[in-house]
């Protein structure tokens, strides 16, 4: 069901941060992988598909969306999120994976697509509406152009993550931007009322913690901290990795994402 959305308000700048680092165009490809000592990793020379799955647990039509969305655990060149949304608590089961930060997240898509509602479930493969989701597979699943891709080094180092963020590529974005994931597979809710009551639903790739960054000069390098949160009990014990995308200055068109699973 369309749900007609609220203004979406903008996002709360903080601190810009040291921006002074060796450019990332000498390292040597290692696509998705840990390197070096400690929990690190660089993107490599061809960027992943990111597939954005808008879902609810008060949604009747979202269980076969979550389902595809699992199948998509360990594929190759592809990185899943799931952002669980509010709007739909009111019928009858309140979404314990729902917040307030991934409900904005997708008005900003419908505005920046020039849409005229929010809805459950929404795909969206790299930014853009993707319905062949419903045909199962990775049917479809292209990945981001790497000619607009700036390249990306994460570095963990307890609960606090360092990114290094490289300058656009020619022809430069104007701007670029960036958010924060916490993703966790192997969630789980016995839902006992709404439009799902009686039903088991499972999970995975679920955004549990969303951070925006704000848009800084595309044609300049960008060092970005995050302090990995912590999370409510229940979600504890689920496997979690962090996540970077880069986008463009809108914060809605990803241009690279790079993923930690290592703690």
């Amino acid at each position: 069901m369309p749900l007609q959305p609220t203004p979406t308000p903008s996002a709360s700048p903080f601190a810009s941060l040291p921006t002074a680092f060796l450019a990332l165009a000498l390292s040597v490809a290692m696509p998705l992988a840990a390197w070096g000592q400690g929990c690190q990793a660089r993107s490599g020379d061809a960027p992943p598909a990111v597939v954005e799955l808008y879902t609810s647990e008060g949604c009747s039509s979202c269980p076969p969306a979550d389902q595809w969305l699992s199948t998509l655990k360990g594929k190759e060149g592809v990185l899943a999120l799931s952002f669980h949304v509010n709007y739909w608590n009111h019928l009858g089961w309140k979404d314990p994976f729902a917040t307030e930060a991934t409900t904005q997240r997708q008005h900003q898509i419908k505005q920046a697509l020039g849409a005229a509602y929010v809805y459950t479930p929404q795909v969206l493969l790299n930014g853009k509406d993707h319905r062949l989701w419903r045909l199962g597979g990775t049917l479809g699943l292209a990945p981001l152009p790497a000619g607009s891709a700036p390249g990306v080094q994460l570095q963990r180092v307890g609960n606090q993550v360092t990114a290094r963020v490289a300058p656009a590529p020619a022809p430069a974005h104007a701007s670029l931007a960036a958010y924060w994931a916490v993703l966790q597979d192997g969630l789980a809710s016995k839902v006992t009322r709404g439009e799902n009551a009686g039903e088991t639903l499972r999970h995975d790739h679920v955004v549990s913690y969303y951070q925006p960054v704000p848009s800084w000069p595309g044609k300049a390098g960008q060092v970005l901290q995050f302090t990995v949160p912590t999370l409510p009990v229940a979600q504890t014990g689920a496997a979690q990795r962090i996540l970077l995308v880069v986008t463009d200055g809108t914060l809605t068109q990803p241009l690279q994402a790079l993923a930690l699973s290592c703690s």
